[in-house]
This record gives structure tokens, C-alpha cells and sequence, in this order.
């Protein structure tokens, strides 16, 4: 007995049910350990090679190369990524958040090992030659890749699976900006969409623990150098109610320039080939003149919050990342958007609160402090994650004094976005385009956190269809829910009742017993695997027009029963 309650089996067992809470951090340490590594090894993918080659010994510092090689590194970047993507199917070449939240929606949550890999080389050849992405999208994708297959590898219920890719998902982010906090709100508010103390826990210890292993690897240093700065009264609220209608109206501009990009591309007969060389050509024209656009952004996001740019400059700079971006990676870049979208915000942000403090014979904000407004309102209206974006900026800045008039302006943004122009998130909205959708209804999430083990009875009998009358006598010797009868094409359930009173009033002790044709109630079977969730269960019963599933192990073999009844009678009582 105490062998058994140290084994794998008893392990996936008690993860079956929702109240598996010591079992889920433990594995949400596990994970952020993982994808720490991952997500370290990553960044140094991305910086050892720029700090050596760029000038200045500056991985950001793609300002300091000469025109030509501006407009030929994203084209030569392109070229690498169609033959590397030449070699995959379209079903291997999915990468991204897009590509989670699919796998999540249809999949149970299984994310392949093959385009986390690729996920891990395309984005870092991506950057490293200048596209106008991020890193976050694919950070993300590889922190939900590590907890998918570490569930995958240990044959965990599917319903461990979908927390774990949560847990991937805040490491990711943790790992990359290193926002542990920032991290946990993403996955709950974007990803699972819910907030249980099931899900919480395990998501909180993966992303502390992503964080604490990249800044081991790294240091503590934030990603964004910013001064303290603050509002300086409260006449600036209405004007901070301004940028923040000003930047949900750029959101609104970007989500529908990557969705436009997004239709054309499928629709269109160009290969995917000419789509990327169409994408490094955009970027290098782009970086022609304004090379503030290409790779991550972040020196170019620091001087703007320390007001070292000028607003000409600025103008310049956010009309080509605004229309450069959403059009690159519309044409299928496999990078990412979060940063993006801090980048635009930051540029928009120093352009209104320069020109406000011009306007007005009044000591204001400076700047930067409006550049730090508008990062968390554009990531909030384009991504639909409001809470998110005003920890992400509090964690980036360190600045508690951004929390107030943040909440305004990232509020006024996702209003904009959402109910004056109807514009849902750049992922739901890339996700509706291919066809699909990222909705869990109440009932679906509560079912989808519990394995079919967790409910299932293993009081049954298995029986052949015809049976001796002395055998039948000993089947109801046993106390059993059910009587499995297997009949050569299917399985059907039996009530032991059903049998008792037909012994008792019908049959002689000489005649033979056909189960399958005595008075009774019986039910239609299915079978279904015991890693699956319980909604699952019930797709899998609706699908095949049956009312009880046989719940079969790793070697195929019965070990328990699941009934509609019982489904209902578990969320009718949760």
C-alpha cells in the first residue's frame, strides 16, 4: 500500500481530480524549471550572436550598421526561413500563441516537440536578422510547449495538461521579461481564461521559478531602464483619458492591418515562400530609414521613456513599426507581437505627452512618464489583457506611481477597442479567420478540469452475452454497479437488477441467459481513453449517440465505467 502511494500510477491518479493541489505545484516547479533553461538558452541565441556583431558590442544596436546591409539582413532572413520551412508541412510550420491556443481549443492541450523546436529557431532567425517582431509570442509558445510535454512524457490526464501549458505560458513570459507577476495574470487572463486556486497556485510557482532560473543565468537587472517619474496633478486625468482613446484607436489600426494581411494570405495562391520574401523586403525598405523598427526595440522603448528622442523622429518611427509590423507578421513571420505593441504604445505615449507638454503653460509629466502610459494601453487593447498590461509595465518600470492613472488609460484603450469599434483580441480574431474559436463556457471549464478517472466506477463485472443460469446467479453474487457485456462488434452495460428480476420470475435453472435479450435496461457503450477530461467524456457520448463510456488504460483494457448520469450528477453538485 505504501509502494502504491509513491508510484506513478497513484501520481496520475490523484491529478485526475480538480483537488490535486500539492500534486500540481510540484509539477508547476518542475515546469518552471524547464522552460527557465529553455527561455535562458534562448536569449542567449539571440544576444551572444548581435553582441558580437553589431557595433558597439550592442545586440540592440542595428542603428549602427550602414544602409545597405540594413535592407539586406531582413531579406537574408526570409531566405534562411523558407528553407528551413520548405522541409515542414503546413501543419508542422504552426508556431506562435495562435498555434496554442489551438492546440489548447482542439487538442487537449498537446503541443507537438516539433514546432516548439521550430518555434525556437525560426523566431531567433527572425530577430536576429532584423524583422520588425518580438520575442514574447514565441517565449510564450515554448513555455506552453515545456509544460505540454512534460505532461505528455509522464502520460498525465489531459486535464493536467491544460494547466501545465498555463504554467509554460507564465514561465515564458516570467523568463523573458522577468515579470513573474505579469506572467501569472497572461496565462490565467489569456490562456485559461479563469482564475482557481487549482489553476493559480501551480502558474504562480512556474513563473517564479522561470524567473528566479533566468535571473540566476542573467542577473536582476529590468528590462527597461526608467526613471521615477509621476503625474504631477490631477488636471493631466483628462488628457490621460485622451492617450488612452488615442491608443486604442492605434490598436484598433494594427489588429485590423495584421487580420487584413492575416485573410489575404489565406486566401491568396502566393506561396508562403514570396510571403516572407515579401515580409524581409517590407522590413528592409523600412529600416532604410528608420532602423529604430528592426528586432526586439527595447534601447530604442528606453530612450523614448528617458525623452532622448526627438518627436519628428518619433512620428517617423511609429508610422513605420504601425504599418510594418501587423503586415510582416500577418504574411506569417513566425515572431512575435506583445513587444510590438509595447514598442508602439511607447512611441505614441512620448509623441502625446511631448505635444502636451508643449500645449500647456504648466509644469506636466514628462514624457516618458505618457511613453509608459501608452506601452500598457496598447498591449492591454490589442492583446484584451487590461490586467495584464498594468502589472507588465509596473514590473518593467518598477514605478508604483503608474498604477492609477494607468488604469485609466488602459481601461479608455480596451473601451475603444472593444465595444466603440467591436474589435476582440489580435489572437481571437486571428483564430475566427482560420476558422476556429478560443471560448470556454462555464460548464466546459468546470468539466475540463477533471479526468474521467476521477468519476468513474470500477464496480462492474465483465460478462459474454449468453450465460449459463448458474453463471448468472454468481454475477449477482458480486456487488456491482454495472454488468459489461461483450458481444462480438460492441460493449453494453447492463443493470444487475434488471438480471436479478429475471432470474427470479422468467427462467428455469436448465435455460441459457442471452443478456442482450432479456427484459432490461441497457446502455449503448463507447470507449475513451482514462487520461481524458470529462468533457471529453461527454463530446465523445454526444458524438456517438451513446449515454456510457468504457474508460480503457495504456494496455487497452477496461478499468472503469462512465455514465451520462454521472456526468451530470458531478457538475449539478460542483
Amino acid at each position: 500500500m505504501l509502494r502504491y502511494a509513491f508510484s506513478m500510477q497513484h501520481f496520475r491518479h490523484r491529478l485526475a481530480h480538480t483537488e490535486a493541489l500539492p500534486q500540481m505545484v510540484v509539477l508547476g516547479i518542475i515546469c518552471g524549471l524547464i522552460c527557465g533553461v529553455v527561455l535562458g538558452l534562448f536569449r542567449l541565441l539571440l544576444e551572444m550572436p548581435l553582441a558580437h556583431l553589431l557595433p558597439g558590442n550592442n545586440s540592440e544596436n542595428f542603428e549602427g550598421l550602414p544602409t545597405w546591409l540594413r535592407f539586406t539582413l531582413p531579406i537574408l532572413g526570409s531566405l534562411l526561413l523558407i528553407a528551413i520551412l520548405a522541409r515542414l508541412t503546413p501543419a508542422d510550420r504552426k508556431v506562435g500563441v495562435i498555434h496554442l491556443l489551438e492546440r489548447m481549443a482542439y487538442h487537449q492541450s498537446k503541443l507537438p516537440f516539433k514546432n516548439a523546436v521550430l518555434q525556437f529557431f525560426a523566431a531567433s532567425i527572425a530577430l536576429l536578422f532584423g524583422h520588425s517582431t518580438g520575442k514574447e509570442g514565441p517565449a510564450i509558445h515554448l513555455g506552453a510547449a515545456c509544460g505540454s510535454q512534460l505532461g505528455q512524457r509522464l502520460k498525465l490526464p489531459n486535464n493536467t495538461l491544460r494547466i501545465l501549458a498555463g504554467c509554460g505560458c507564465a514561465a515564458g513570459i516570467a523568463a523573458t521579461f522577468n515579470t513573474p507577476l505579469a506572467g501569472v495574470v497572461f496565462a490565467m487572463e489569456v490562456i485559461l481564461l479563469e482564475y482557481t486556486v487549482i489553476g493559480f497556485m501551480p502558474v504562480m510557482v512556474a513563473a517564479a521559478t522561470g524567473a528566479l532560473v533566468v535571473q540566476f543565468m542573467f542577473g536582476r537587472e529590468l528590462v527597461l531602464t526608467v526613471p521615477v517619474m509621476n503625474i504631477q496633478t490631477l488636471q493631466e486625468i483628462p488628457y490621460v483619458i485622451f492617450l488612452g482613446g488615442i491608443i486604442g484607436l492605434l490598436a484598433v489600426i494594427f489588429i485590423k492591418l495584421m487580420t487584413t494581411t492575416l485573410k489575404w494570405s489565406e486566401r491568396t495562391k502566393i506561396s508562403f515562400s514570396s510571403k516572407l520574401l515579401l515580409a524581409g523586403l517590407l522590413t528592409g525598405i523600412g529600416a532604410v530609414f528608420y532602423p529604430q523598427i528592426m528586432g526586439i526595440g527595447y534601447d530604442t522603448v528606453t530612450s523614448v521613456l528617458q525623452g532622448e528622442i526627438g518627436i519628428i523622429l518619433l512620428f517617423g518611427i511609429l508610422i513605420a513599426k504601425c504599418l510594418i509590423t501587423p503586415i510582416v507578421l500577418g504574411l506569417g513571420v513566425p515572431a512575435g507581437l506583445i513587444g510590438p505593441t509595447f514598442f508602439i504604445g511607447a512611441i505614441a505615449g512620448g509623441i502625446l505627452g511631448t505635444l502636451g507638454a508643449g500645449a500647456v503653460d504648466q509644469e506636466v509629466a514628462q514624457p516618458g512618464f505618457y511613453a509608459m502610459l501608452g506601452m500598457g494601453s496598447m498591449m492591454g487593447a490589442v492583446a484584451n489583457a487590461p490586467m495584464a498590461a498594468l502589472v507588465a509595465i509596473l514590473e518593467l518600470t518598477g514605478n508604483p506611481n503608474i498604477i492609477f492613472p494607468a488604469m485609466i488609460s488602459i481601461v479608455i484603450s480596451n473601451l475603444i477597442a472593444r465595444y466603440v469599434f467591436k474589435q476582440p483580441s489580435i489572437f481571437v480574431s486571428s483564430m475566427q479567420i482560420q476558422g476556429m474559436d478560443y471560448r470556454f463556457q462555464p460548464l466546459s471549464q468546470l468539466l475540463s478540469r477533471s479526468a474521467v478517472s476521477s468519476l468513474m466506477t470500477t464496480r462492474f463485472l465483465s460478462s459474454d452475452s449468453e450465460i449459463s443460469w448458474k453463471s448468472a446467479q454468481k454475477v449477482l453474487q458480486h456487488d456491482s454497479d454495472w454488468i459489461l457485456i461483450n458481444d462480438d462488434q460492441s460493449r453494453m452495460l447492463l443493470s444487475p437488477g434488471d438480471l436479478h428480476t429475471t432470474l427470479r420470475e422468467n427462467l428455469q435453472r436448465h435455460e441459457l441467459v442471452n443478456l442482450l435479450e432479456i427484459p432490461a435496461y441497457r446502455l449503448d457503450t463507447s470507449d475513451i481513453e482514462e487520461n481524458a477530461t470529462l468533457q471529453e467524456a461527454m463530446d465523445k457520448m454526444t458524438k456517438d449517440e451513446v449515454d456510457a463510456l468504457c474508460i480503457l488504460d495504456t494496455q487497452s483494457n477496461v478499468c472503469g465505467i462512465l455514465t451520462r448520469n454521472q456526468i451530470e450528477e458531478y457538475y449539478r453538485h460542483s
